[in-house]
């Protein structure tokens, strides 16, 4: 009989053992990729400027941006970010920006919500003491109509409110998807730094960028003004017709009002920046770096898309989020199965308060109870509907992330294989409208040709050093867009490569991109 006994114990244990470790929940599967294993060809520019022949040819992302033992995504944004003032600037925002703090708190609330859910798995314990005094009619009294009429009970210790065991693995599943949420949240909140950290960057290009187009602007009304001035003195000496006098005047209020629109672009950027970084603009900022390549770092390396399955926090959010939806599958699942429920308390009973704590007053009950569903209307089912639904939504947006993300990347690479050729070219166009301006106005002053050559050649001029400078910011911007997109601006430090990768140093060597400075041209 004993070990009969031993037996039914042991199997008892095994069978609970066994619910315990029960989820309903599906084996989780990462989705497979909707995106190509490598980049897209990239196109190629060549520009001679000796002979002016162009040839479009094509290139792979590989010698777009080479590959690195340290990936986008490890390079410090210090190493990234060469300017002083602007890794200052980033520095105060990571500190001072408001999105940031939301999203910190976030993951502080998504944590909390996590613990209570995982709290939900154990018993609640408490102590206490607690009376009833009632009075029962004589036909309901225990030991007749002699009893008293009036009765008191008294309890005091430790109580178990109602414990659910977890058979089915339903609160295990609830605290998973909680779990992922919180995981979730903390790859949401790596999101919005990396994506502060690349608005501070962009932010800061317009701003200097606004600053030189309005140097350039000055310098291009003070020249018109000079121009204006030589050709008053020539109508009023009737050499100039008052066509050409019109002509001037008209190319004078051209670049005032250019100067008028610049002003008020550098100052909504300055109030752009200000919001970015969370305080007024500092007046002690570090000296600013000059505008061009140097702010920069030379290359950064692309990888395969395969990389971004682990370095872009969106999509690593997006497959928690999925993780979390399969989780609700099994906590749907649960919901069809019966639940069993504790409730117990250990301690003391007495009719009078006085002898409640007595060691004769000892007192314990214990309360199991199960209840399984039977009728609820279909809620249950759709409960379950619900979940899948959930997750089938949670499966495209993991997929939607990733077309996205393979979109910004390769959108990025081409601006880094063609921004290159575009800026050499500009570069070309403003040295021959420069010298086609001196060319004019010789031909004015000496008398050759009319006013018209030199407002046209005026315009092709400025227009040239401003299409460089815009043509510069869109190339930086680009680059920062594919640091960005590649995951990188977490760090702050680059983050040293494995003994395995030592000996290769983060890619400084790649082709710059041309200079974005532009020059001045002779008026007269």
């Amino acid at each position: 009989m004993r070990a009969l006994m031993v037996k039914r114990t042991a199997l008892s244990v095994c069978v609970a053992s066994f619910l315990a470790g029960c989820s309903l929940a599906p084996d989780y599967h990462r989705p497979e990729s909707p995106v190509p294993l490598d980049w897209p060809a990239q196109p190629k520019v060549q520009f001679n400027k000796a002979t002016g022949d162009i040839s479009l040819s094509g290139q792979s992302a590989q010698t777009v941006a080479p590959a690195s033992t340290v990936p986008a995504a490890d390079i410090g944004w210090r190493e990234f970010f060469r300017d002083p003032r602007l890794q200052a600037l980033i520095e105060l925002a990571l500190v001072n920006n408001r999105d940031l703090r939301v999203a910190v708190e976030s993951v502080e609330e998504a944590r909390a919500q996590y613990g209570i859910q995982r709290g939900a798995q154990w018993p609640t314990i408490g102590a206490g003491v607690e009376g009833t005094r009632q009075r029962m009619p004589a036909n309901m009294r225990v030991g007749g109509e002699a009893a008293p009429s009036v009765s008191n009970s008294f309890q005091g210790g430790l109580a178990m409110t109602s414990f659910e065991i977890d058979l089915f693995g339903r609160l295990r599943n609830l605290s998973e998807a909680a779990y992922q949420s919180y995981l979730a949240s903390e790859q949401a909140q790596r999101s919005v730094h990396i994506t502060l950290v690349g608005a501070v960057a962009q932010s800061y290009f317009n701003l200097r960028a606004a600053e030189v187009q309005l140097e350039l602007t000055r310098q291009t009304l003070a020249s018109r003004q000079e121009s204006f001035n030589l050709v008053k003195r020539r109508f009023e000496g009737g050499v100039a017709s008052e066509m050409e006098l019109n002509q001037s005047k008209s190319l004078l209020d051209s670049a005032s009002a250019d100067l008028a629109q610049l002003a008020r672009l550098r100052a909504q950027s300055i109030n752009a920046l200000t919001v970015l970084i969370g305080v007024p603009m500092p007046t002690d900022l570090p000296p600013p770096a000059e505008f061009g390549r140097d702010q920069l770092l030379a290359t950064v390396p692309a990888g395969l898309p395969s990389d971004l399955l682990e370095r872009r926090p969106d999509i690593m959010a997006a497959e928690n989020n999925l993780r979390a939806a399969n989780a609700n599958i099994g906590a749907a699942r649960a919901a069809f199965f019966p639940s069993i429920s504790l409730t117990g308390m250990l301690g003391f009973a007495s009719p009078t308060l006085g002898s409640l704590f007595e060691g004769s007053q000892r007192a314990w009950s214990f309360s199991p109870s199960i209840t399984t569903p039977i009728f609820s209307g279909g809620s249950i089912r759709e409960g379950l509907n619900l979940a899948k639904a959930r997750n089938n939504i949670a499966v495209a947006q993991y997929e939607q992330t990733i077309q996205q993300a393979f979109q910004e990347v390769s959108d990025a690479l081409a601006g880094e294989a063609t921004f290159g050729a575009q800026l050499d070219a500009l570069r070309s166009l403003q040295a021959s409208t420069a010298r086609t301006l001196e060319l004019s106005n010789l031909r004015y002053v000496n008398g050759i040709d009319s006013y018209l050559q030199v407002q046209s050649a005026q315009v092709d001029f400025y227009s040239a050093q401003l299409s460089l400078v815009q043509a510069g910011l869109a190339a930086l911007n680009n680059r920062v867009a594919l640091y960005k997109a590649l995951g990188g601006g977490w760090e702050d430090e680059t983050v040293p490569a494995t003994d395995a990768q030592a000996g290769t140093p983060v890619p400084t060597g790649a082709e710059p991109l041309p200079s974005i400075e532009p020059v001045n041209a002779k008026t007269n």
